[in-house]
């Protein structure tokens, strides 16, 4: 019987839409003996209806995208009773999970990659109890990675990111919030936070290989407090230029779960999109319950 693989494509995701190269890696798949079935997306939120109304058919499930065509695949393979195995291949301006995975963006190499791997079981988040794959973050640059439009993203890449956010900063404000996770508690006000199993987030912040351990069952916290001071906004400024987050009032964190309480629920992205938030998030990380294809 010959083995059925579902791939879902946002043709609107990534820097270019031609098809060809997807019909490529088409060929790949089918030439080692695989049933395809291709369907594309066409609105916020339809990969996850196709999983979860066709998933449980398939062997394989593969979606083609940027993050938040990843995130909706993993929300409907997390509501099938046997998930499939999933295939990932980048397709959007950002792909920070990729990047964490080191997948390629060719969709022929990451076509042979999903063929010849027999799956890796990663953790996967929940925000009160919806699934998430990498990045749970909220405060200054989070809704950047929203707001800046499809074509701009398409076109400018990570620069679209960085454009949005010098924006907020004239409009950067305190986000009150107590933050507790199995051994602390930080309650204060905040610029930045996030909840995070990638070694980068939202094309800005990179954390090292070494600090990221994808499934182990913990999440890295990071905290940004307000600055009380100008030498504490001096030390801030230094630490995010370096990429150095062990020092400068950053809160850095290896953590299983996180409570975040606020006296009004302000925004959240979840994966780079928009995500609402609530007086009290719950993120919990689900050990190695997503089988990968890398």
């Amino acid at each position: 019987m010959a083995r059925t693989l579902l791939l879902i494509v946002n043709p609107r995701a990534g820097r270019t839409r031609s098809m060809s190269p997807m019909f490529d890696a088409v060929a790949r798949f089918c030439e080692e003996g695989y049933l395809v079935s291709v369907r594309c997306t066409a609105y916020p939120g339809h990969a996850a209806e196709i999983v979860e109304e066709e998933g449980a058919h398939f062997d394989r499930i593969v979606c083609c995208g940027g993050d938040g065509t990843l995130n909706e695949t993993v929300r409907g393979i997390m509501s099938l009773s046997q998930p499939p195995l999933l295939g990932y291949i980048p397709g959007g301006s950002t792909n920070d999970f990729a990047a964490s995975l080191s997948l390629p963006s060719d969709p022929v190499q990451a076509a042979r990659h999903i063929i010849a791997s027999e799956g890796k079981r990663l953790d996967v988040g929940t925000f009160n109890g919806r699934p998430f794959v990498y990045v749970a973050s909220f405060g200054a640059f989070t809704k950047a990675s929203y707001s800046a439009p499809q074509s701009i993203k398409n076109d400018l890449g990570h620069l679209a990111y960085l454009l949005e956010g010098v924006k907020d900063l004239s409009t950067l404000r305190p986000y009150p919030a107590t933050v507790t996770t199995e051994e602390e508690i930080f309650d204060g006000e905040f610029l930045f936070g996030a909840v995070t199993n990638a070694t980068s987030v939202g094309g800005l912040m990179k954390l090292h290989k070494d600090q990221v351990v994808l499934d182990d069952g913990l999440f890295e916290l990071l905290l940004i407090p307000t600055p009380a001071s100008a030498a504490e906004l001096q030390e801030l400024i230094r630490s995010l230029v370096l990429q150095d987050f062990t020092g400068g009032g950053v809160v850095f964190r290896h953590v299983p779960a996180v409570t975040v309480e606020t006296p009004e629920g302000f925004p959240w992205t979840l994966d780079g999109e928009y995500g609402s938030g609530a007086e009290k998030v719950e993120i919990r990380n689900l050990r190695q319950r997503l089988n990968f294809l890398l």
